[in-house]
C-alpha cells in the first residue's frame, strides 16, 4: 500500500472523536474558536504593553475585556511556531525544522488541531498564511481546514508566488480551497473578509466553527502597505521604540520602514474591530473563544518591552508574545496568568475547552492553559520548555536554543543563520524574574543550575530527534493524485543544491512521490523572459530528458516525461550565459 493510500486510514486512526449525544449537551452550546496570529509583529507592538508610538486601540480593548498570558513563548521563526500551534507539540517532531527550501514542510501524518475540530462536527477555515506546504498532502486543506484562502510559501513577495503576481499586498493572487484567484483589496482585508463570511455563513446555519486568520502581515516586503496609515506614521517620531542610537543617514530610512510596519500592524487592528462587530451582530460574541498572538519576535531591532532581541533570536525579544484569550462565557476580564506557556499548549487549551476528549495516541507536548485563566485549577507544575531553531536541515545539539525553568533562561544564542556553530560552548544563565533584559549572566554563580537545564535540554533534544524512523528526512510531495491535479514546484520547496538559495543563478531538485508510474507534461518556467536561447536538462532518478528552452520566454517550455512509482528525486538545470542554474518553477500534469 502506497503512502498515498496510507495516509488517509492513518489520520481516520489517530483523529480525534466526539459524539454530540441527544442526551447530553447539543452541539451548538460549544463554544466558537477564532485563532488570529499576525506575522513578525513582536511583542511590543501593542498599546497595552506600553508602545506608544504603533496605535493599537481594537487589541487595547480586547485585552481589557480578556485573559491575558504574560509569560507565553513561542519560536524564533514562522514555521516552527505554526507546527507547534497546529499540532501541540515541538516543531522538532513534525519535521518542519526550517523555513524554506524543503524544510519548512510539516509531515502530513501529524494530526492537527482543524483536523480534531473537523472531526468533532466543527466547520473549519484558514485565510492568510499556512507555510507548511504548498502542495498535496501537506496544505492546509489536506490537512483538516475545510475552507482555505491562503497565499503559497513563507510569505506574498517570495519564489512561491504565482507567476504575474509578486510581491502583491494588494489585489493579490491567492489560493481559494486550491485554486488560483485573483483578489481585489488589500492582503489583511481580504483575509478578515473572507473570515468573517465564513462566520457569517457557518453560524447562520447553526454549525460550530473554528477560524484561524493568519495575516502575513506585517512581514516584509514593506513597498506596498495601506497607505492612509502610512501616511499618518510617515510625520510619526520612532525614536521611543528604537533599541540603538541610529545615524541621521539610517535614520531616516528606519523611520521609514517603521512607518511601514506600523501602518500594517494599525490595519490588522482595525479588522479585529471588525471582527468583533461581526460578533456582535451575529450575537455569538459571549460563546466565541478569540485568541490574539504573534508568530516571533519583531522583524526589526525595536520596542520588545523589558527584554532583549528580536525575530530568529532566541533571547526572549525573539521569542515572546502576548496571548489574549477572548471568552466572556468561561473567562473573566481580569484573568491573567504569569505561569511559563507556548505554543505548544495552545492546542490541548482548545480542545479543552470544546470539551472533546482526545485519544491516548495522539501525544502532546503541550497542555491546557485553561484552568490557569478559569480560576478551575491555578496550579501550575514547574516545567521545562525549549525553543531551537537555526537554518539547515538537521538540528545540531546545542546551536540557538533556550530552554525555560521559570524564573531560569539558559541559552546558546549562536545564530539562526548557522546550520552548525564553531568554538567552545558557552552557555548564559539569567533569573527572568530579576533579570528581564538578561544583562547580568549567572552561568558561573550557579553551576548547579546550569548543569540541570543543561541535561534537561539533552534528554528534550534526543526525545524530539527520535519521535520516528529517520526523523529529520523532508517530507515528500506526493504527485498524480485526484487530490491535485496539477502540481506546481517552487524554490520554496526544493532541495538546495548550489548557489544561494533563493538567488536566479542557484540549483537545487525536488524530493517528490507517486504511487503508480505515468506520463507528464513537465513546464519549466524562469523568473525573467530575458534570456536567450538555451538547452535545458530535465532528470528523474538519473534519467535525462532534453529541452529547447526558447529566448525571451519566462514559461512555455514543455515536454513530456515518464515518472516511475516510488520516491523521485526531480531536478532541472539550464545555462545561461555562462551560469547554470535551476527553473524558477515547474509544473506537473499528469496525462
Amino acid at each position: 500500500m502506497t503512502r498515498s493510500h496510507w495516509l488517509p486510514m492513518m489520520k481516520l486512526l489517530v483523529g480525534c472523536f466526539v459524539t454530540c449525544s441527544l442526551h447530553g449537551r447539543i452541539c451548538a452550546e460549544r463554544p466558537n474558536v477564532i485563532v488570529i496570529m499576525s506575522d513578525d509583529q513582536g511583542g511590543g507592538d501593542y498599546g497595552f504593553l506600553g508602545n506608544d508610538v504603533i496605535k493599537t486601540p481594537q487589541l487595547d480593548a480586547m485585552h481589557a475585556r480578556s485573559g491575558l498570558l504574560r509569560n507565553f513563548y513561542v519560536s524564533p521563526v514562522c514555521a516552527p511556531t505554526r507546527a507547534s500551534l497546529m499540532t501541540g507539540r515541538y516543531n522538532y517532531r513534525t519535521r518542519c525544522v526550517d523555513t524554506w527550501i524543503g524544510r519548512a514542510m510539516m509531515d502530513s501524518g501529524e494530526v492537527t488541531l482543524a483536523e480534531c475540530l473537523r472531526d468533532a462536527g466543527y466547520r473549519t477555515g484558514i485565510y492568510g498564511k499556512w507555510h507548511m506546504g504548498d502542495n498535496y498532502p501537506l496544505r492546509a486543506m489536506d490537512q483538516g481546514f475545510g475552507e482555505s484562502l491562503v497565499h503559497r510559501g513563507g510569505g506574498i513577495g517570495q519564489p512561491s508566488d504565482p507567476i504575474g503576481a509578486e510581491g502583491k499586498y494588494t489585489d493579490p493572487t491567492l489560493f481559494r480551497n486550491g485554486k488560483e484567484v485573483q483578489m481585489k483589496g488589500y492582503c489583511t482585508d481580504l483575509f478578515f473578509d473572507a473570515a468573517m463570511d465564513f462566520i457569517d455563513r457557518t453560524a447562520k446555519s447553526g454549525d460550530n466553527f473554528f477560524t484561524y486568520i493568519a495575516t502575513n502581515a506585517p512581514h516584509g516586503p514593506f513597498d506596498d502597505v495601506p497607505m492612509e496609515l502610512y501616511e499618518v506614521y510617515k510625520r510619526a517620531d520612532f525614536s521611543p521604540i528604537l533599541v540603538n542610537e541610529l545615524h541621521p543617514n539610517r535614520r531616516q530610512a528606519e523611520f521609514d520602514k517603521l512607518a511601514r510596519i506600523a501602518a500594517m500592524i494599525t490595519n490588522i487592528d482595525e479588522n479585529v474591530g471588525r471582527l468583533f462587530h461581526k460578533l456582535d451582530q451575529l450575537g455569538i460574541r459571549e460563546n466565541t473563544i478569540v485568541i490574539y498572538l504573534n508568530d516571533n519576535g519583531p522583524n526589526s531591532l525595536r520596542y520588545v518591552g523589558e527584554m532583549r532581541g528580536m525575530k530568529t533570536g532566541v533571547d526572549d525579544g525573539g521569542i515572546r508574545s502576548p496571548l489574549l484569550f477572548h471568552w466572556p462565557a468561561k473567562v473573566k476580564a481580569d484573568a491573567t496568568s504569569d505561569a511559563l506557556c507556548a505554543h505548544i499548549d495552545v492546542m490541548p487549551t482548545i480542545l479543552d475547552a470544546c470539551e472533546i476528549d482526545v485519544p491516548r495516541s495522539l501525544d502532546f507536548d503541550g497542555r491546557s492553559f485553561l484552568p490557569l485563566l478559569t480560576g478551575r485549577d491555578r496550579s501550575w507544575p514547574t516545567r521545562q520548555v525549549v525553543f531551537q531553531s537555526h537554518r539547515g536541515n538537521v538540528p545540531q545539539l546545542y546551536n540557538h536554543f533556550a530552554i525555560h525553568e521559570d524564573p531560569w533562561k539558559l541559552v546558546h544564542p549562536s545564530g539562526f543563520s548557522n546550520e552548525r556553530f564553531e568554538g567552545p560552548l558557552k552557555l548564559e544563565l539569567y533569573d527572568l524574574s530579576n533579570d528581564p533584559k538578561q544583562e547580568n549572566d549567572l552561568a558561573e554563580k550557579h553551576p548547579d543550575v546550569v548543569e540541570r537545564l543543561r541535561k534537561g535540554y539533552e534528554t528534550w533534544f534526543s526525545d524530539v530527534s527520535s519521535t520516528r524512523e529517520d526523523n529529520y528526512a523532508p517530507p515528500r510531495i506526493i504527485i498524480g493524485t485526484e487530490h491535485e491535479r496539477e502540481t506546481v514546484l517552487t524554490r520554496q520547496d526544493w532541495r538546495h543544491a548550489s548557489g544561494k538559495p533563493w538567488a536566479s543563478d542557484s540549483n537545487g531538485y525536488w524530493l517528490l512521490e507517486a504511487s503508480e508510474p505515468a506520463d507528464y507534461e513537465i513546464e519549466l518556467i524562469f523568473a525573467s523572459h530575458e534570456h536567450p536561447a538555451a538547452a535545458a536538462t530535465i532528470s528523474a532518478n538519473g534519467v535525462a530528458t532534453e529541452i529547447d528552452i526558447a529566448a525571451g520566454r519566462q514559461r512555455g517550455h514543455r515536454t513530456t516525461v515518464s515518472l516511475p512509482a516510488g520516491k523521485i528525486k526531480l531536478a532541472a538545470e539550464v545555462t545561461f550565459n555562462g551560469n547554470t542554474q535551476g527553473p524558477h518553477q515547474i509544473v506537473l500534469q499528469r496525462r
